[in-house]
């Protein structure tokens, strides 16, 4: 298992993106703690790896409460004896489908706010812990519209490009002392969204593989990178666009 004895947070875990990490995180070892603002959701979710077999609890909270997310960590840092994952899975509030020019700045700001004080309280609140133990791998989550010139996305781009300046800058400052940051960049994932390939054509026309992305690949992709397998990756993020974009 890649990553067996290691002890993973994974915030907004009763979303689609949420779930689906991890799960996979716990079929490869991993000892989930499941974070989300619905408990009962996440007793689900969490039911459902146990019976898998593999370990998970869960603690209700807002990640935008730094106060509670800084308790979650110690909590989970004293009594499982360390952090090793940090996957921040929390939904971006983003109005889409307006020209720039018709957007007013509250809709555009919105995405921007959120996903910045989000991650940055999530990393940064695990970084301090992995310094301390000399290990640690913290994963974020961005989207293609980070490097997107068309779509009207609004502040969802700019959001996306923030987190992963962040990811960037984040392991510049923390490399030196045992801890990794990365991120995944994902296109529209249709599972995600109770849809298809079909009903997004627009976005499948972009792609070079001549579809979208599916939650698998994207669970497998975290469980990489959260492995010792990807050690030499930090400061980047993982193209998952199907070629929709090409850096």
């Amino acid at each position: 298992m890649l990553l067996e004895k290691k002890n993973a947070i994974v915030y907004g875990a009763a979303g689609s993106m949420g779930v689906t990490v991890a799960r996979a995180f716990a079929r490869e070892g991993a000892n989930v703690f499941l974070a989300g603002r619905t408990l009962a959701k996440l007793d689900k979710v969490a039911d459902e790896i146990r019976a898998d077999g593999g370990s998970a609890q869960t603690a209700e909270l807002d990640v935008m409460d730094k106060t509670a997310v800084e308790a979650l960590a110690a909590h989970v840092a004293k009594t499982a004896g360390s952090i090793d994952i940090s996957f921040n899975a929390i939904a971006i509030r983003a109005v889409q489908g307006i020209p720039l020019l018709d957007m007013t700045e509250t809709d555009f700001m919105t995405p921007i706010i959120d996903a910045g004080r989000s991650h940055f309280i999530t990393a940064t609140t695990a970084a301090r812990h992995m310094i301390e133990q000399g290990s640690g791998v913290i994963i974020m989550l961005s989207a293609s519209s980070a490097m997107e010139t068309r779509h009207q996305m609004g502040g969802f781009s700019l959001a996306n490009a923030g987190i992963e300046a962040l990811t960037r800058v984040l392991a510049g400052e923390v490399g030196r002392k045992g801890v990794r940051v990365v991120g995944i960049r994902s296109n529209f994932t249709p599972e995600a969204n109770g849809v298809t390939d079909a009903d997004v054509p627009f976005l499948v026309k972009d792609t070079l593989t001549g579809r979208l992305p599916r939650l698998a690949e994207i669970g497998s992709t975290a469980v990489y990178l959260a492995s010792d397998a990807a050690g030499a990756m930090s400061g980047t993020a993982v193209n998952l666009t199907c070629g929709a974009i090409i850096p």
